[in-house]
């Protein structure tokens, strides 16, 4: 069946290149790192794997980590300059982000288990609320879907988002320990009609 103006928007929710404080398991959160050269090498593979996928725009978080996975990827598959929504924004760590794990085991080892078991419920001074976080990714996935119904749209954005989305696809309350952590240029499709998000199938 063709898709229609009144279809569902089919969502590609990818996470990033890679970093060196990915490599190093150093929080980002709300910090600006750049792709590292894997990274880019990264973008570049998932633009050739994208490249029959018929993505009609690339949606960005606006971290320079995506952002720059963005910008690699929307001229090899000869689409537009990406668009950015804050809401894709990985979640904020607060006073954690860019602390080492060797120094922060030292300073706080109880919430060092709960960020290596990436446990949604770790209270991060200075940060989001799992329900802020959650709330603002969900609206964010409306918002793209609600300027795209009918289309496929390449998504770049972070391993929390994705696991909020996850849980939330997957109904499992927003405390659940996943058990997994996505890869660099790993992905999730998504539908979105008006405000229900749904699994979908990999096209």
């Amino acid at each position: 069946m063709p898709k229609t103006a009144n279809s569902p928007a089919l969502l590609c929710i990818t996470r990033h290149g890679e970093t060196d404080w990915n490599q190093q398991g150093i929080l980002q959160g709300w910090t600006d790192v750049t792709l590292n050269q894997l990274g880019r090498k990264q973008a570049r593979a998932m633009a050739a794997a994208f490249n029959d996928a018929g993505f009609a725009a690339i949606w960005s978080s606006p971290l320079l980590r995506a952002r720059e996975t963005a910008e690699i990827i929307a001229p090899l598959i000869r689409l537009p300059f990406p668009k950015f929504h804050d809401g894709l924004m990985e979640r904020n760590f607060g006073i954690f982000q860019g602390i080492p794990k060797a120094e922060l085991a030292e300073l706080n080892p109880v919430e060092l288990q709960l960020i290596l078991k990436r446990n949604p419920a770790g209270h991060f001074t200075d940060g989001e609320t799992m329900d802020e976080f959650a709330d603002r990714i969900l609206d964010a996935l409306v918002d793209i879907g609600a300027a795209n119904h009918g289309k496929k749209v390449l998504v770049i954005a972070h391993g929390w988002v994705m696991d909020v989305i996850t849980r939330h696809v997957n109904g499992l309350p927003r405390s659940a320990i996943l058990n997994m952590k996505r890869k660099n240029g790993e992905s999730l499709w998504v539908s979105v009609d008006q405000d229900i998000i749904a699994l979908a199938p990999e096209h």
